[in-house]
């Protein structure tokens, strides 16, 4: 049985994160061929058929389609006349609402439609895959601040912030959310009241998008705020063979 990958977000009206869902969805399809070809290597196979156009993206919200109906029509298109096993990646860092309801539902709903002619089976969330630290650290590890912030977007789903309080302190900082209390400016304000005057801020979001714009104008007014400490505001994750292999090791 042929296998597909589809790639869940959340969605944005910002066109970049769509374009970076598509780079990604390249570099996991490439991440694949390396896999295969490694296996059919080890196994004296002399080729193996190329798999570019077997991962795809779809959104969980901000789409004109519903997330069950772009399962339904990616899995007709890879496989109208054949049985197929399709992978659903949920590209979310948190667990919380749209990764343990929403994101189920709607592979429900795809699964009644389909029939068992399509497999559909629902993949680990990205952010459990321990990973994730690791680029974190690396990207932690290029600011010259003595203290640090993680913050991520929150959630008020009971137990969904754990694996992001457990991840900052591996990592040495604090957490800080986006839609729920700590906030960015309180945990700055904290940290300077216990003396810090260089304070890394890393977003963990996946892309560049409207909210890492909005955490940017934060910070540019919270230095202006607190001229005497030095803000370094990194990046979010974004695309990268690093990240494409950590999504490929989730569903292979």
């Amino acid at each position: 049985m042929p296998s597909a990958y589809l790639l869940i977000s959340h969605g944005s009206r910002d066109p970049r994160p769509e374009i970076a869902m598509q780079q990604l969805a390249r570099l996991v399809s490439e991440q694949a061929q390396t896999n295969l070809a490694e296996i059919a290597a080890i196994g004296g196979v002399a080729s193996v058929a190329r798999c570019e156009t077997l991962v795809g993206t779809a959104y969980l919200e901000l789409s004109p389609e519903p997330l069950h109906e772009q399962i339904i029509k990616f899995a007709r298109n890879i496989a109208p006349l054949q049985k197929l096993r399709l992978k659903i990646v949920p590209l979310f860092l948190l667990p919380g609402v749209h990764v343990m309801e929403d994101i189920p539902t709607e592979v429900g709903l795809a699964s009644q439609v389909l029939g068992q002619d399509i497999l559909i089976e629902l993949q680990p969330y990205l952010g459990c895959h321990p990973g994730l630290e690791r680029l974190l650290a690396k990207q932690f590890a290029s600011a010259t601040a003595t203290a640090r912030i993680l913050l991520a977007h929150g959630s008020r789903r009971p137990g969904s912030r754990q694996p992001v309080e457990v991840m900052a302190k591996n990592l040495g900082a604090v957490t800080a959310y986006w839609s729920v209390p700590p906030s960015l400016e309180t945990q700055v304000q904290e940290l300077i009241i216990a003396g810090y005057k260089q304070i890394a801020i890393l977003p963990y979001f996946l892309f560049a998008g409207g909210i890492t714009d909005a955490i940017a104008q934060t910070t540019e007014k919270l230095q202006l705020q607190f001229p005497e400490v030095n803000l370094q505001l990194a990046e979010p994750l974004g695309v990268s063979a690093e990240l494409a292999e950590l999504i490929w090791d989730l569903i292979k």
